[in-house]
């Protein structure tokens, strides 16, 4: 049809030769200066190698990706799984961001305006397209999708549960969400409550596994919806009300892994962290042991007034968000947390550790936490039979140490906002001397 847009063939109207409007303003890059418009790519690479040299000289750690909850420096089967589905996905997305990118470049260098009359020309005739293209651009689409799709539900399958060959031995735990804190039980080791009464072990913020055994989480929350995170073992699976959920991972060797809350719950979300330690089968085996007795009890002995006794330094004042965690620690946190699993008997203090205990009775502090043998059973906080053997407190964001240790027992409200310690400390007119918070911190110190 002569003198027809094809564009426009389906609606008869007729096409014209001269545009009613300017179509300077179509013409790409015409509104920039006519120096710009004719930049070189030369002068393009050389930008795009400044910027790579500014980028290598601020220094190349960044590349490594390795840090406390990196998802790409992995140790675990299913965040392995993972982050294969994650690289697949990424270099299907970059072919096709060179591809599109590449042929939007080669138009834009290709037909840009080189002169004034360029710029003013009126537009060539316009067509519908070219079916074989589009028909192939459609397929390429389909296939990008086929190639993410078929490990993506392999994925799935393979890190819901626990593969039927290792089924049989797979150890379970259960973990318990809570503004903002977990909780961790193991049903299947029974504690020593008291002479007459043993019931599962429970702990608080560090979950202890073997090593090479697969590990099967049953996820519950008791507030708000959490999310249960361990970067380098396992992807996020959410802990919702009234529904029971799971996931599974498996640490490959010896290490000490940073988890987190991810979905938000509130005030304090930031700050509800926990950690993942493994340890060969033999050394699980001791600190289930270890863990499963009541709480420890230092008793004076006669020795006791010619040793030296605990040193505590004036408490300090922390700045606002003060990082809790110290560059000895993180040196090896794995060590470190070892070395909490042995009490120093020489440097213990019976008659201060007495008093911290005689005052968390009084101080109501039994009314919210648990501490088997010692006639505490509270169960709206942590428990607290071993807190001396784990190796951070606040839910994962501060070192236990003294000088943390008190720093919490001061002010918990400055420390984690909206916690309910700090609610309890007002609800309660609950006042400490420093003196009360060095013997607390004793008592507390000594239950390993």
């Amino acid at each position: 049809m002569p003198k027809c847009s094809p564009t426009l063939l389906g609606s008869g109207v007729r096409a014209t030769k001269v545009f009613p409007f300017s179509t300077v303003h179509m013409r790409l890059f015409n509104s920039l200066p006519t120096p710009f418009r004719r930049s070189s790519l030369a002068h393009w690479g050389r930008a795009a190698a400044a910027l790579i040299g500014v980028a290598l000289l601020s220094g190349c750690e960044w590349w490594r990706m390795d840090g406390h909850q990196s998802t790409i420096a992995v140790e675990g089967p299913v965040a392995r799984e993972q982050l294969h589905i994650f690289y697949v996905t990424c270099w299907v997305s970059a072919v096709i961001f060179v591809l599109v990118g590449g042929v939007l470049a080669y138009a834009m260098v290709k037909f840009r305006a080189r002169s004034d009359a360029d710029a003013h020309a009126e537009p060539p005739e316009q067509s519908h397209g070219n079916p074989l293209v589009e028909l192939s651009l459609i397929g390429a689409s389909v296939l990008s999708l086929v190639i993410i799709a078929v490990p993506t539900l392999q994925g799935i399958w393979s890190t819901y549960d626990v593969p039927e060959a290792e089924k049989g031995q797979t150890f379970e735990v259960t973990a318990v969400g809570y503004q903002w804190w977990f909780k961790f039980e193991y049903p299947s080791e029974l504690a020593t409550i008291n002479a007459d009464a043993k019931a599962p072990l429970v702990t608080a913020n560090e979950l202890v596994i073997p090593v090479g055994r697969p590990v099967r989480v049953n996820l519950r929350t008791v507030d708000v919806i959490h999310s249960f995170w361990v970067p380098k073992l396992a992807g996020k699976v959410d802990m919702i009300p009234n529904r029971a959920n799971h996931l599974w991972f498996k640490a490959e060797k010896p290490g000490y892994y940073w988890g987190q809350c991810a979905e938000y719950c509130g005030d304090s979300h930031a700050v509800m962290r926990f950690r993942v330690v493994a340890l060969p089968e033999k050394e699980f085996a001791e600190w289930l042991e270890q863990q499963t007795q009541t709480g420890r009890t230092v008793v004076a002995r006669a020795a006791d007034a010619t040793q030296p006794r605990a040193q505590f330094a004036a408490l300090r004042t922390f700045k606002q968000n003060e990082v809790g965690i110290s560059a000895k620690f993180d040196i090896n946190p794995l060590e470190s947390w070892r070395q909490l699993q042995v009490p120093d008997a020489r440097t213990e203090d019976a008659e201060l550790i007495a008093k911290g205990r005689q005052l968390f009775s009084s101080k109501t502090c039994m009314a919210c936490h648990a501490i088997r043998g010692h006639g505490a059973a509270g169960i709206t906080g942590p428990d607290l039979t071993h807190i001396g053997s784990r190796s951070t407190i606040a839910a994962g964001l501060l070192e236990n140490n003294r000088e943390q240790m008190q720093r919490w027992l001061h002010n918990p409200g400055a420390v984690k906002p909206g916690n309910k310690m700090a609610k309890g400390y007002i609800d309660n007119n609950i006042k400490l001397t420093a003196d009360e918070e060095v013997a607390l911190v004793a008592y507390l110190e000594s239950l390993k």
